[in-house]
């Protein structure tokens, strides 16, 4: 975020139109409006645009010149890895094989509170835990911190979770994945995350809260996931059911989020799974 900015209104409107260059509204190569228009849509003074612009021109989004204006010259790494929500399970496999994953962290904890309830196990009771980031074409998009019951997390070595997926070393253990529960909020990078992600301290991410569950319903992994927004999006295909005088919508379990058939969610087998 913009340090050298106050909590006034030079970092609003640089929050504003950062938003828009990151979210590719206003796409690489596209021009600003002048000074004088961009202090009368956000009535505020030209001084205030100047500052904020300076901080956008710091941060290499945008480029300023006299004779020819300010445009924007920011390029994405790449188009952002796009998830389908409705099937949690199945998109892992496509993950897998586009991405890279790099792991930091591994070793057994006792369970905190969340954690705990989460897997069903007391309080302190230990549980392995793993960080990993993953990343597309070289460039981290998500940060993973894994929990996994130590009986299970002991069928497979810090090695094997750095070069195999997750998912596969638990249905290698003998687990039978079936089902998974997901929540989707918003969370601020604070400065680990915020240094593995490549991002400013303060950023908005996507959090991801995953428990996954086998046959019996028991809990074999909880799953903390940070995103970059524009490196990572979730979409859902909807459709219209129910009766003619309470139409609902409903996830569409055909069409996947590129607008294929999509497959029947289920746990990949093939070790090519993201988790």
């Amino acid at each position: 975020m913009a340090e050298g900015l106050s909590e006034g209104k030079s970092r609003r409107v640089y929050l504003v139109l950062r938003d828009r260059i990151l979210s590719n509204a206003l796409a690489p190569g596209a021009r600003l409006p002048n000074e004088n228009d961009l202090a009368r849509f956000h009535r505020v003074s030209r001084v205030t645009v100047r500052r904020a612009l300076a901080e956008l021109e710091r941060e290499k989004l945008i480029e300023r010149r006299r004779s020819a204006g300010t445009r924007v010259i920011y390029q994405p790494a790449s188009k952002p890895m796009t998830a389908d929500i409705s099937g949690v399970l199945a998109n892992l496999t496509e993950m897998g094989e586009l991405t890279s994953s790099e792991l930091r962290s591994f070793g057994y904890v006792p369970a905190s509170g969340p954690v705990a309830e989460a897997l069903g196990i007391e309080l302190g009771q230990h549980v392995q835990r793993s960080v990993r980031v993953r990343s597309v074409k070289g460039k981290p998009f998500s940060h993973l911190t894994a929990h996994v019951p130590e009986q299970i997390g002991m069928t497979y070595s810090k090695d094997e979770l750095a070069t195999q997926p997750l998912l596969a070393l638990l249905e290698r253990s003998g687990v039978q994945i079936e089902r998974a529960s997901q929540r989707i909020s918003a969370a601020l990078a604070m400065p680990d995350t915020a240094r593995a992600l490549k991002v400013r301290v303060g950023s908005p991410l996507i959090e991801l809260v995953r428990t996954v569950f086998d046959r019996s319903g028991r809990c074999v992994e909880m799953l903390h996931a940070l995103y970059r927004p524009d490196r990572y999006n979730f979409e859902m295909d909807l459709v219209r059911s129910g009766e003619a005088n309470a139409l609902t919508w409903a996830p569409d379990a055909r069409i996947n989020g590129r607008g294929k058939r999509a497959r029947k969610p289920r746990a990949a087998t093939n070790g090519r799974s993201a988790s």
